[in-house]
Parts: C-alpha cells; structure tokens; sequence
C-alpha cells in the first residue's frame, strides 16, 4: 500500500458542538471503526427555527439530546433531512420528525415522511438558512450533499469523511458513481470558493478542494494497487482484499470486500477485468 497515505483528513478526536454561527452538530453516541467518533447530526438554525440533517441512530439518548438542545434555546425545527438512507444516518428520523410533527425529506422515497422529497437543485430555506440540494451517489445509491451558500460550507454525508476515507457499499454503492460525484464537488469546491466540509463522521474539515483532490488521488491508487493484483493472479474480490488491505481486523473485512468489489465492477465497466469475476466471497 505505498503512496497511499493512512489517513485523509484531521487525526483529532471530535466531540461535536457549534462550527459556525447557527451550525452545530450533536454527535451519536455510536463511535466505531466504520462510525469514526459517532454519526455527526448536523442542526443549522435561523432565529427560533432549525433544519436537523441526519438524526442518526434510533438511539433514544441521542434523540433526546437534539430535543434539549433545540428546546432549551426555544428553536424548533421545520424539517429533517436525510443524506442518505443508511441507519446510522436515518434510523432515528421518523421518530424525531413524529416527535415534532415535522416532514422528514429524502431521495429515497422509502425514508421519507410526507409528500416531499429532494433531488438535484432542491432548495431548502427556513428563514434566513438555506441549503442547496447535490446528488453525489457513490457510497450509497441515494447519496446527497448539502450546499450553504452564505456558510461556504457543504454537509457530505458518508461522501467525505472528517477522517479516512468512504466505504462505497457494492451492490447500491458504485465507484464509476463515487469517482463522479467526487470531481462534481472538487467543481464546486472551486468554483464557490467553499471554505468548509461538514462530513457525515468525524471533524469539519477546511480545505476542501484539497481534500477532494486528495480523495481523488486515493481512489486512483487505490485502482492501481487493484490492477497490480489482478496482474499478479488475483482472481476474485477476496484474494485482491487479502493482498491489498492487509493487515485488516476482521471487523472490517465487509467493508473492504464491498470496496473491492466496486473497484472490480468499476475496472469492468473500463474493460480491464471481466464482470462475471465479480464475486464478493469465494464460497
């Protein structure tokens, strides 16, 4: 694995708490290796009323801590907002969002509450906060980023991480998707000016058109290490995972197969492997 360097983004521990005037996040007490410090529930508030991004898990303290937080400064939120639909991120949503009699919107229909949904363009405005709606599939089928124009900031969801880096989930998650998505926000990253990632895990990054090119230039050698493990006679997903992300604790072996085999599915699409060899597991 030389060249590829062993983290991206800040090695600090992170506890949450405000990053700008009217954005905060209140961090899940759900800290592991795919988790980082915890799911990052991001509040973005104008006057007496907030959107919540991600509640997280269906974790009652953690859903309780939004509450107070929320209620103690007498602001309500107007709406939830799902990056995407994986539990860590939506689980604790519908019952947030029942709690206060709000809609919960989504790309993913299965995760909404009420009519409305979001796709590409979408804005959200609650007062004098705003957040433009980016389809930035890849880790999941259903990804988005959120864009404040008057923060210069962006929420990634799992699309960029405040450490290390995505896991895309194969068979929703597609790296052809993931590759795109990533050089959409290096665009915007630069044609904005953008000042600040606000990730799914982890810290608020500055910098974030170098972290996207850093993303980029990962997955590229990532690919690489891929096709010299190919050359070399690796037949299946898990002989590349055995030769490329060793030493690996076996708590994250499914994640690394799930990556290799949207890297594998990836170099198909390109010609460079055949896509029946695209195998998770050799039993």
């Amino acid at each position: 694995m030389s060249g590829i360097p062993p983290v991206i983004g800040s090695r600090d521990p992170w506890h949450g708490g405000e990053v700008l005037p009217g954005v905060e996040c209140v961090l899940a007490p759900n800290a592991s290796p795919m988790t980082l410090d915890g799911t990052n529930t991001w509040l973005v508030t104008s006057s007496d009323r907030a959107i919540v991004v991600d509640p997280g898990p269906d974790d009652s303290s953690h859903l309780a801590a939004i509450t107070a937080g929320l209620s103690e400064r007498e602001i309500r939120p107007e709406v939830v907002l799902l990056t995407h639909g994986h539990a860590d991120h939506s689980a604790g949503a519908d019952r947030f969002a029942r709690s206060w009699g709000v809609p919960v919107r989504a790309l993913d229909p299965r995760h909404r509450l009420g009519d409305e949904g979001l796709v590409e363009d979408d804005v959200v405005v609650i007062g004098d906060a705003e957040l433009h709606v980016i389809e930035t599939p890849g880790h999941s089928s259903d990804s988005l980023s959120f864009y404040s124009p008057a923060d210069q900031a962006i929420m990634t969801g799992d699309t960029v991480l405040g450490r290390g880096t995505s896991v895309i989930a194969w068979p929703d998650g597609s790296l052809s998707d993931y590759l795109d998505s990533l050089e959409k926000l290096r665009r915007l990253a630069e044609d904005v000016e953008l000042n600040l990632v606000l990730p799914g895990h982890g810290p608020a990054l500055p910098e974030p058109g170098k972290l996207l090119i850093d993303y980029l230039l990962h997955r590229e050698e990532r690919l690489n290490q891929v096709r010299a493990a190919v050359a070399d006679g690796a037949a299946s997903v898990a002989e590349i995972v055995d030769i490329v992300y060793q030493p690996l604790s076996s708590e994250l072996v499914p994640a690394a197969l799930a990556s290799t085999a949207a890297q594998w599915e990836h170099l198909a699409k390109l010609g460079e492997v055949s896509k029946r060899e695209v195998i998770v597991r050799d039993d």
